[in-house]
């Protein structure tokens, strides 16, 4: 009786461990397979690290194909453009892991395709002698004309090609050499001005009145005015019994259409409109142009808007909304997405800096393609929108914008901030000879945008333009 009783404790037993490694290799697989692209390209992961270390990493290149990184003989990495192109091409250290398409584009650059990616410990017998190039959309030239624009401000700007959704540029300022970072860590991360944040795609700020074009198109679609209304500014709002919402300087526009308050950022009228469409109207809208929600790709991550729960705003700060302050924080690149709505015929391109992996021999491995984020508002109110932003830069608070022989479109803001002077900003369209680029400036107290930032915008264009 006994061995038959031993025998069956004994199978269970073996059963038992049979199923701990069955299911210790049903763990390895996920590891290799599920979760093996993810854990490669992290940045912190020393073995992808010490396994790159044995080939010469790929260059980075900018789209007309001007190197802006590379590895000598020894396997250090250099930066022709330093500072200017830091955002984009982010840095690689041993000992603090990787930022930008350093990361995100590591595994081409070490010579490792996605369905390579895919094998697991195999990629290595598999792998190039060398890392592969990475093309980007970015154009270097354009780059270091807004770093050189910037002048030392802190600040962002971003440039995209409005019918793909290319990043023509991305500054962020301050920045350093992306070579300097490993020896300089400490110092850098306790900086107070933060040059290792990106800006442009992390950086939140009020948007201030480059948010009213958003407003208008939220106002006519939701049939709160027309384009046809007159509304009459004294240079302020009473809101309840206690509140009273001032124009800008304490001006008083007088008897206004919808366009006009677009061209002279009427903040009265905007205001206004934002009451009328009250939390419900204003989440719609949200909604709609993505406001709040975050970009992340294989290429870059943009952080999501912040937006306070409207339902519980008063009136007062519902009008604050209407006019881009109160809680409202959002990023100089889905500023740059806002701008691309009304150039695009209200059609928005999801943002991409990769135009191609390629191999030494120049074959292209993989190709970046345009692809739409979202359609947010119909092909009329976008042009009936873009129209009023060409009147901002022909006739109103953006003529410091203007290029000859361009049609350019944008909205100003001046920003209030809580901790010092106004923020400066501009977004807007630039379109020449069957091209059109859409942009956003963004200068950390820099001011009166129509001054600051429309100016940074006027050199952007006429660089990309007149080269």
């Amino acid at each position: 009786m006994a061995e038959p009783k031993i025998r069956k404790h004994i199978a269970l037993v073996a059963a038992f461990l049979l199923g701990l490694v069955a299911v210790q290799l049903l763990y390895l697989v996920k590891l290799s397979v599920w979760d093996g692209a993810e854990l490669a390209a992290h940045p912190l992961n020393a073995r992808t690290a010490l396994a790159e270390n044995d080939i010469r990493r790929g260059r980075i290149l900018d789209r007309m194909g001007r190197v802006v990184a590379e590895s000598d003989d020894a396997g250090r990495r250099s930066y022709p453009y330093g500072a200017a192109l830091a955002p984009v091409t982010g840095y690689r250290t041993e000992r603090y892991g990787a930022a930008g398409i350093e990361r995100t584009e590591g595994r081409a650059l070490s010579g490792v395709t996605a369905d390579m990616d895919r094998m697991g410990p195999l990629r290595t017998l598999l792998r190039a002698d060398a890392g592969y190039d990475v093309r980007l959309t970015v154009d270097a030239a354009l780059s270091e004309t807004a770093w050189r624009a910037l002048g030392g401000r802190r600040g962002a700007v971003v440039v995209m090609d409005a019918a793909t959704g290319a990043v023509l540029a991305m500054v962020s300022a301050p920045a350093v050499d992306p070579a300097s970072v490993e020896a300089n860590w400490n110092a850098l991360a306790a900086r107070a001005d933060s040059p290792l944040l990106n800006r442009a795609t992390q950086g939140l700020y009020p948007p201030g009145s480059t948010f009213k074009p958003l407003v208008a198109d939220a106002a006519l679609t939701a049939g709160v005015t027309s384009e046809d209304e007159v509304f009459t500014c004294t240079g302020e709002l009473a809101i309840g019994t206690d509140y009273v919402l001032h124009e800008s300087h304490g001006e008083a526009h007088g008897k206004l259409r919808l366009a006009d308050a677009l061209r002279e950022s009427c903040n009265v009228t905007f205001a206004t409109l934002a009451l009328r469409l009250g939390a419900n109207g204003l989440t719609k809208a949200f909604s709609r142009f993505g406001i709040g929600e975050g970009i992340t790709t294989d290429e870059l991550s943009m952080a999501a808007a912040h937006v306070p729960q409207l339902a519980q705003l008063s009136d007062g700060e519902i009008a604050q909304i209407g006019i881009g302050q109160g809680q409202l924080l959002v990023t100089p690149l889905q500023m740059a997405l806002l701008a691309d709505a009304f150039a695009g015929g209200g059609r928005v391109q999801r943002p991409y800096l990769v135009d191609a992996v390629l191999s030494s021999d120049g074959t292209v491995l993989y190709e970046g393609r345009p692809v739409v984020w979202k359609t947010v508002t119909t092909p009329e109110r976008a042009a009936i929108i873009d129209g009023y932003m060409a009147e901002v830069v022909a006739a109103g608070t953006g003529t410091a914008a203007e290029v000859a022989g361009v049609r350019v479109t944008g909205k100003t803001g001046t920003a209030e901030n809580a901790t010092g002077t106004d923020h400066a900003w501009f977004i807007g369209s630039a379109e020449h000879g069957g091209q059109k680029i859409v942009m956003a400036v963004l200068v950390e107290e820099g001011g009166f945008g129509g001054r600051t930032a429309a100016g940074i915008a006027r050199q952007m264009i006429r660089a990309y333009f007149e080269g």
